[in-house]
């Protein structure tokens, strides 16, 4: 298949919008318009508005150009927890891998010093997006927005416009991560953006896989491990809900199993651990092999809704609002989690292979404690007694 150069790009990318053609097959400029993005028939409804209002891509208009090599791919966030552990597989697996990145103050030398080309553009900015596109067989797509920005920027708008110009670009895979049972919760705005966002991948012509994921075994460090080390409060709910978490070593894994699948292709996938724990199940683990208690302060999920709902009142807290929708959802009496035989099945995959989270925790507090131990026996060694 044939990339296409930037010289056969129009000078302005399209924001995200409907594609149309003038006379002649050639792209004509849209007056801005509305568009509701439909699930189709008994699904739910996607309620954003898709609007046109710059020069549109005309997808067949392009001209063909050098052919790319299949094992050429681009990693958009490819500084997040699950980006970089995609980009040591792939590179792990052979593959020519380029790394989408925002500028910022601090470089991400760690991915060029793993052997992977960077290349800054911001999905905010669709003009930056063409020229890291060249030469690319591959799209994964592991972005979300920062905490400080408004969740449509990067995860709406940005994406959309990303997906337009793969198709316009001639891209041969796109595969996207989103949320597991983001089309049952359209009242959180995040869940409704990736939903929205799967049909709109779908609807786009490109060849994709989805991957809906239910929770990463890394975030529980951050939330549960270290505070308990460290005899600081950890923060749980009184709600049932269970998630399973997986490794995302094993997300990478199985991503670029699907990727060479050619069952896979245009396929839904959920990912989700061995098993669906609750918070207090989790901390009750980590207390067992951190051989100490925790300092747990359970926060009701009424506060979450009352909280919710008074942010609501002022504009520059709507993005908290959101945020704590999409808290008081993990804190309800939900499962995240899906059976996944025929996802093995279709792989090829031994259920044995996926790292189980007792065995993750297990390795990380056997590997920090004796570390710990280290520098505790280092510390005595250097005493210096008068």
């Amino acid at each position: 298949m044939a990339s296409t150069s930037l010289a056969a790009l129009p000078s302005q990318l399209a924001s995200p919008g409907r594609l149309r053609r003038g006379r002649a097959g050639l792209p004509s400029t849209a007056r801005p318009r509305p568009l509701l993005h439909r699930a189709p028939k008994g699904g739910s409804r996607c309620r954003l508005a898709v609007t046109c209002n710059a020069q549109a891509v005309a997808p067949t208009s392009i001209a063909q150009g050098t052919p790319v090599r299949p094992t050429s791919i681009l990693v958009v966030g490819a500084t997040g927890t699950l980006g970089r552990q995609v980009v040591r597989r792939a590179l792990d697996e052979g593959y020519d891998v380029r790394c989408l990145v925002r500028p910022r103050p601090a470089p991400a030398d760690f991915l060029r010093d793993w052997g992977a080309t960077v290349v800054n553009a911001d999905l905010s900015k669709p003009e930056t997006i063409p020229a890291t596109l060249v030469g690319i067989h591959t799209v994964i797509d592991c972005a979300t927005g920062r905490p400080e920005e408004p969740i449509r920027t990067v995860d709406w708008e940005g994406k959309v416009a990303l997906i337009q110009c793969a198709k316009a670009m001639g891209i041969q895979k796109y595969v996207f991560y989103s949320i597991h049972n983001c089309d049952k919760h359209p009242e959180v705005p995040l869940m409704e953006i990736k939903h929205c966002t799967e049909k709109f991948i779908q609807d786009s012509g490109l060849d994709y896989i989805i991957i809906r994921l239910c929770g990463f075994m890394q975030g529980l460090i951050g939330q549960y491990a270290v505070p308990i080390l460290e005899e600081k409060s950890v923060w749980g709910t009184d709600a049932p809900t269970r998630i399973a978490y997986m490794d995302t070593q094993d997300v990478a894994r199985l991503t670029f199993i699907a990727m060479r699948n050619e069952k896979a292709a245009k396929k839904l996938l959920t990912f989700a651990g061995p098993r669906a724990w609750t918070t207090q199940e989790v901390i009750t683990l980590c207390e067992r092999l951190a051989g100490q208690d925790a300092n747990v302060t359970t926060v009701p999920v009424a506060v979450l809704r009352f909280t919710r709902q008074l942010t609501r009142f002022f504009q520059w807290t709507n993005d908290v609002a959101d945020r704590l929708a999409f808290s008081e959802v993990l804190s309800s009496d939900t499962v995240f989690s899906a059976p996944m035989n025929e996802t093995y099945q279709l792989l090829g995959v031994d259920a044995n292979d996926i790292l189980s989270l007792e065995k993750y925790l297990q390795d990380y507090f056997t590997n920090i404690l004796k570390k710990l131990k280290d520098i505790k026996a280092q510390s005595k060694q250097t005493d210096i007694f008068f």
